[in-house]
């Protein structure tokens, strides 16, 4: 049995890396492809009128020089005369970073829900209770993002776009008020990625095979569908950056663990729509300096908003062994379950980040992290899982402001 105890948590650590890796590398392919194609709509340019082109019904091209090679694509104002031999579809790039995505979900949070979704300062809820609020979000999410956008309201694309940043922002308000600030960022970050894979599987492939299907059968396609894929594909180009902060947001608690996390989050996600829209207008030759400096205004709005207070300097203490033995029974019973060279605490199979705390030496090295995390950030221990308390955390204040002796 302490075999399987030790192989089960450590096998999990590996298919962490493994899939995390791959949601990577497959993210990396998915966001690249949306950023290229974006750009490339908005940078084509009419040919002349009555030219060759045009009479073949291009509605626009671009020349462009990569790799030691020249490229000269061209898009069709509904489809080609003839359908291409080789057709290439860009769908396993989103469909992989969905899946996975939600196998990283799956084992970094779902397998281990108590620990990662859990925070009882902010609701005792059983662990089933939170998975079935983390799925329900995504379920819920889609069907609302989707009936929004087949609304008349999915034809007025600024106040639709205000609409759903309000929904979403919603759902991070909802989310930090059940689950742990990580597990909720997390949670909209996966809503944001199954809409996005979602218009790739349900509106923008359909429409290009029905595209297709009337090609083969002699037929004009119509040029609603590929309207209403351009249209859920500029959607998917606006949530990139915001998703990607998200995926990034499990190492900076400075965000999740702030006490209005849904606004700091909400803010965020605002500042990369804002650098987003400025990189579409300067695509198409438009640059206006305003948006990335609203974005920036707001990131540095929100770094002061939520800055750590000053530590005040405390006076050495009478007894520095007798301040620092305390430290050290606090941080024995509240940190060393995970942050040991043999963690304890059930799904840990290495110490997090690589910070062992087992010893007096490893405690004084790792002092300024045991501060930040457990005192200004209040990030550890995860989810309070240990019950550390004020009165502990207060200890490691002083004994860190008194130079940590």
């Amino acid at each position: 049995m302490d075999f399987f105890a030790y192989l089960i948590p450590y096998g999990l650590e590996w298919l962490n890396l493994i899939v995390r890796w791959l949601h990577i590398i497959t993210g990396i392919a998915w966001i690249g492809a949306s950023f290229y194609f974006v750009w490339l709509d908005n940078s084509i340019r009419p040919p002349a009128p009555g030219s060759e082109l045009a009479k073949k019904g291009v509605s626009g091209e671009l020349w462009a020089v990569h790799g030691g090679g020249f490229y000269n694509p061209q898009k069709y104002l509904v489809a080609p005369a003839e359908l291409p031999k080789d057709l290439h579809w860009f769908k396993w790039e989103a469909y992989s970073t969905w899946l996975s995505g939600i196998a990283l979900l799956t084992i970094a949070y779902y397998f281990n829900a108590q620990a990662m979704m859990i925070d009882k300062s902010v609701a005792d809820i059983g662990s089933w209770q939170a998975i079935g609020i983390g799925v329900g979000t995504l379920v819920v999410g889609w069907t609302v993002y989707d009936l929004l956008c087949r609304s008349p309201l999915g034809q007025r694309d600024l106040w639709f776009g205000v609409v759903v940043f309000a929904l979403i922002v919603g759902a991070a308000y909802g989310l930090t008020h059940v689950l742990s600030g990580r597990a909720a960022y997390i949670h909209v970050g996966a809503l944001i990625g199954t809409i996005m894979v979602g218009n790739v599987l349900m509106l923008i492939i359909p429409g290009q095979r029905k595209m297709v299907e009337a090609m083969s059968a002699g037929r004009l396609p119509d040029p609603i569908h590929g309207q209403k894929a351009k249209q859920r594909s500029v959607h998917n180009n606006y949530f990139t950056l915001p998703v990607l902060f998200i995926m990034i947001s499990n190492h900076y608690a400075m965000t999740y663990r702030n006490d209005h996390a849904w606004l700091v989050l909400a803010f965020i996600m605002a500042a990369g729509v804002f650098i987003r829209h400025f990189f579409n207008l300067r695509h198409k030759g438009r640059v206006e300096w305003r948006y990335p400096a609203i974005g920036v205004a707001l990131l540095i709005g929100v770094a002061v908003a939520i800055a750590p207070p000053r530590p005040v300097a405390s006076a050495a203490a009478a007894d520095p062994a007798a301040q620092f033995a305390k430290v050290k029974t606090v941080i024995d019973q509240r940190c060393v379950a995970c942050h040991s060279a043999h963690p304890t605490q059930p799904g840990f199979a290495t110490a997090p980040a690589g910070v062992m705390l087992d010893s007096a030496e490893q405690v004084h090295q790792n002092a300024e992290k045991i501060y930040k995390q457990s005192v200004q950030l209040k990030a550890m221990p995860l989810a309070n899982l240990t019950n550390m308390t004020d009165a502990e955390r207060a200890q490691i204040a002083a004994w860190f402001e008194s130079g940590a002796k």
